[in-house]
């Protein structure tokens, strides 16, 4: 299958496959965690006492942490789908979390793909592009978009943490599948993905490899060890239930990254890793969530639901423990990735960039504009420079990130010409975008551009001049009136 998938990518995109791989090829390894609060994690100031995440952290000091990190979806699946591709989801039609969990064009060619034929990769945990409907044939299977093996569920959104049976029917019930068996399995979920990650680790270590590490964590069900949530109830009196379970579940996922990190060094492979660490949005009000300093949470187009704790680490090629706030987004990983291991070809269909001149100091810029939309949803963004303009169910709201990263001061009425640029390149953007997979329109929002803003406008040389005359002519008609009228008498 990987062969065929290899195929198809050389008829669609510019031959992306390099004979001649150099033997120091980068091993690769993203890990996407699932609705982490952009405070829940320790390295953010803004974090709550009970947040302790020394393992990402220590990932942090040996790597770029992106400030303005952002995930080119408001929810789980289109981040996925954006990040698989290297583009705008939206191209194939995937605005929501129904778009992407039904699964895109199948034959489209993914990520491991691209990768040349020395790489062996692995999914490992959340798909989320695709049901398993049509099993055994399983279409939408990460081993039928180029994966060489998987350990994964494929079903929409969570997965029961205890629960790892394939027989099993729920709403968190979804078999797991190793490579396309579905299997019986046990164990906490969080820790059972870091266990297989290291494995592949070890058995691969003598190659390049791609490892794909998508946690359901800490997406709901909200479900962790008894003694861990206890523990934490200890040690902060107060804290709430909620919180509680939720910080559990974030332990077993800092962890879990602390192992696959600490693996990676013991094998020696470490420093010619290029790793990538987000979360697939921002995080989710309903598992109380804390997204400090940010305004919103995950499914909105606040910063709250699409900026992303985003760390990127490749020791033996950049300097770590750097802060770069440069704009980016999910998508640029893959493009990043295939500069990294030498195959990115200068013509290609990527709406994605390389992060490689900013990891390695040769640039700051990046993109110019970045556009996100929820389709049918009626809730869109753009964001070029420090300006950010968003439209949500008829509200048209401009900030200054720069100045207002919080999103609390609405300055549509002083910028008109500035929501008038901003209106126009999003109008542009999304008309060579797909319709949703689930049909409907890909826009609902049918204001002109100038109908949400407020009259106060900046006036044009030519209007001032224009204005200037009108003036000059309504002074002279009152003039020759006035001369028109009789005297007035004044006298006694």
């Amino acid at each position: 299958m990987r062969t065929n998938v290899l195929a198809i990518a050389a008829t669609i995109l510019p031959v992306f496959v390099n004979s001649s791989v150099a033997a120091d090829q980068p091993n690769i390894v993203v890990i996407l965690t699932d609705d982490q609060g952009y405070a829940d994690i320790s390295l953010n100031p803004h974090h709550p006492k009970e947040v302790s995440t020394p393992h990402m952290d220590a990932l942090a000091k040996d790597g770029v942490v992106f400030s303005q990190g952002y995930t080119s979806g408001h929810v789980c699946s289109p981040t996925r789908a954006g990040l698989m591709l290297g583009q705008y989801q939206q191209r194939v039609g995937v605005y929501s979390a129904g778009d992407g969990g039904r699964g895109f064009d199948p034959q489209k060619p993914i990520f491991p793909s691209f990768l040349p034929g020395q790489y062996v990769s692995t999914a490992i945990g959340k798909w989320h592009l695709g049901l398993d409907e049509d099993y055994p044939e399983l279409k939408w299977h990460a081993m039928s978009r180029g994966f060489d093996e998987c350990y994964k569920f494929m079903g929409r959104g969570g997965h029961s943490y205890f629960n790892l049976r394939s027989d099993s029917e729920g709403k968190f019930a979804h078999p797991i599948y190793r490579n396309k068996s579905r299997i019986n399995d046990d164990g906490y979920l969080t820790n059972r993905l870091s266990e297989e990650a290291v494995t592949f680790i070890d058995r691969n270590k003598a190659k390049p490899f791609f490892l794909y590490l998508a946690y359901n964590a800490v997406h709901a069900p909200a479900e962790a060890p008894a003694k861990d949530i206890k523990a934490y109830q200890a040690k902060f009196p107060g804290l709430s239930q909620e919180r509680a379970i939720l910080m559990a579940m974030l332990k077993h996922l800092d962890d879990g990254v602390g192992d696959v990190v600490a693996k990676l060094k013991k094998e020696g492979l470490f420093d010619n890793t290029i790793l990538f660490f987000l979360t697939d949005n921002g995080g989710s009000k309903a598992m109380s969530a804390d997204n400090s300093p940010l305004r919103g949470f995950k499914g909105s187009l606040d910063e709250g639901g699409i900026r992303t704790p985003f760390i990127v680490s490749w020791p033996e090629k950049f300097k770590g423990g750097r802060d770069v706030d440069t704009p980016i987004i999910s998508f640029d990983i893959l493009p990043t990735v295939l500069d990294a291991v030498g195959n990115l070809p200068v013509d290609n269909e990527f709406d994605g960039k390389s992060l490689l001149p900013l990891l390695t100091g040769a640039s700051k810029k990046h993109h110019e504009t970045i556009f996100w939309s929820k389709g049918k949803d009626d809730e869109w963004a753009v964001r070029r420079g420090d300006w950010k303009l968003h439209w949500t169910k008829g509200n048209l709201e401009l900030v200054s990130l720069a100045a207002d990263p919080s999103e609390q001061k609405d300055v549509v009425a002083d910028h008109p010409a500035k929501v008038q640029e901003l209106r126009t390149a999003y109008d542009q953007w999304i008309a060579k975008m797909a319709d949703p997979i689930t049909g409907g329109t890909k826009r609902v929002d049918s204001v002109k551009p100038t109908d949400s803003v407020p009259q106060k406008k900046e006036l044009t040389e030519r209007e001032i001049q224009r204005e200037r005359i009108r003036a000059e002519k309504k002074k002279q008609r009152a003039a020759k009136k006035k001369t028109n009228k009789a005297p007035v008498d004044t006298t006694n």
